[in-house]
């Protein structure tokens, strides 16, 4: 058994122990539904939670912050309790002693009185008996639903049925693996130049690997929309000895090489697939919400249906500096939205429209991005060369989007702007001797 295998087989023995020690008090929670007697969380006041991931947990916690009384059932398919995502592409890929971080241990959750069902799936929901029902046979009445139900990765089949392992990175026994196998002269190719994909190529270099990236677009980072941002990583990766492959795709693995689409052959041991994600929306459908694009929610995070809810990556909102509807895929939304969106879930709290906000972390070097870069003209502040400088988006002259580059003071001056929809002097903005708080005051 492998040391990610035992990691996981350990942790899963521990959880069932756990579980069995707290039934007394938990029994609703784990016994078997065999008819509407067996039905758990039956109080008048009951929520049920489907997606155990960070989104999810932290809205349990809200809950329970705003008063909330009644039942909480958290609902999730992986084994592990709920852990925030991070950590994946960062931290335990960097080192082997690392031990993965939760967001409370069984007994912390037991404490908040939270019911938490981990390695089963919601695979059916009842909304006019307000029932969601799990594959173990399990049933959970609800009053209130929130669904945090996330993405999953897109697939290259392709690339699955050749003789190179394929790995994703999208859950915790994703990183561990990938962990496993990340090893000094491994040869690693990365398909998608994304902000995963490039901190995985970080945490492979510094442990020695060779690695490759290829991107089908024309350059990294393509999501973001920041031109000047896009080059100034692949300077940086370059320089740290990745070759950067764009405008291609992978075709199929042979053994020891990947064939590209310009012909070429790359040889590699392990590939890692990163390209972009797809939500997961079974259960939504069986309620009759269908869009394919995620969960379309207002600004209290609640769907069409009364009393049913959605939040974190999952949840479509509208994004003003987008100015369209999209899911917020980070660290912040999974947070702030889940947490506004349990606040609305037993009226409390205000209207979420935070504009989307997250980091990467790539060697020695910091990218914060905040708002959006489509459809914008590129302001660049301060010295790309210099290692440290910001790109601000203007469109019609407001602030929609802004991106630092080891620069943290001055993010949080720019995400307060982009907030506020300032409309600041552009050559003011521009000179980087300008003191962005005598802005912020105009």
């Amino acid at each position: 058994m492998s040391n990610v295998d035992c990691f996981i087989h350990l942790q899963s023995r521990w959880t069932v122990y756990k579980e069995l020690s707290t039934s007394k008090t938990r029994a609703r929670a784990i016994g078997p539904a065999t008819g509407e007697a067996a039905v758990s969380g039956a109080n008048p006041e009951s929520v049920v939670i489907v997606g155990a991931g960070q989104a999810g947990g932290r809205a349990a916690e809200a809950l329970r912050a705003a008063h909330f009384a009644g039942s909480i059932t958290l609902i999730g398919d992986e084994v592990h309790l709920p852990y925030e995502r991070p950590q994946l592409s960062k931290s335990i890929l960097l080192d082997h002693a690392i031990a993965p971080a939760f967001l409370r241990s069984l007994d912390q959750w037991s404490d908040l009185q939270v019911d938490v069902c981990t390695g089963t799936s919601a695979v059916e929901c009842d909304y006019e008996r307000r029932l969601v029902g799990l594959a173990d046979g399990r049933e959970y009445r609800f009053d209130r639903l929130l669904l945090a139900t996330g993405t999953r990765p897109r697939r290259l089949a392709e690339l699955e049925n050749g003789p190179i392992p394929v790995h994703y990175l999208r859950n915790l026994n994703d990183a561990l693996s990938l962990r496993g196998v990340i090893e000094s002269s491994c040869r690693i190719l990365l398909i998608g130049g994304g902000v995963i994909g490039l901190e995985v190529a970080a945490a492979a270099v510094s442990r020695g690997c060779s690695v490759t990236i290829v991107e089908a677009a024309g350059h990294l980072l393509a999501q973001l929309g920041a031109r000047t941002i896009s080059d100034h990583f692949k300077k940086l990766h370059i320089e740290q000895g990745v070759s950067i492959l764009t405008g291609v795709t992978a075709l199929r693995s042979i053994s020891g090489a990947v064939e590209l689409s310009d012909g070429s052959l790359n040889h590699a041991d392990v590939i890692l697939v990163g390209i972009g994600v797809q939500p997961s929306l079974d259960l939504a459908r069986t309620l009759g919400l269908r869009s394919s694009e995620g969960i379309r929610v207002d600004a209290r995070g609640a769907t069409e249906l009364e009393g049913v809810y959605a939040a974190g990556d999952v949840a479509l909102q509208w994004n003003r500096c987008g100015d369209r509807w999209m899911r917020v895929e980070n660290w912040a939304n999974a947070l702030n939205q889940a947490g506004a969106t349990a606040a609305a879930m037993v009226e409390q709290g205000k209207a979420y429209d935070a504009a989307p906000w997250f980091w990467s972390d790539q060697y020695a070097t910091n990218l914060q991005v905040a708002g959006s870069f489509a459809q914008v003209e590129e302001i660049v502040r301060g010295d790309p060369h210099s290692g440290r400088f910001s790109v601000i988006g203007l469109r019609d002259g407001e602030i929609v989007g802004a991106a630092t580059v080891n620069a943290s003071r001055e993010m949080a001056l720019l995400r307060r702007m982009v907030s506020m929809s300032a409309r600041p002097d552009r050559a003011s903005l521009e000179n980087p001797a300008t003191d962005l708080r005598r802005l912020l005051s105009a």
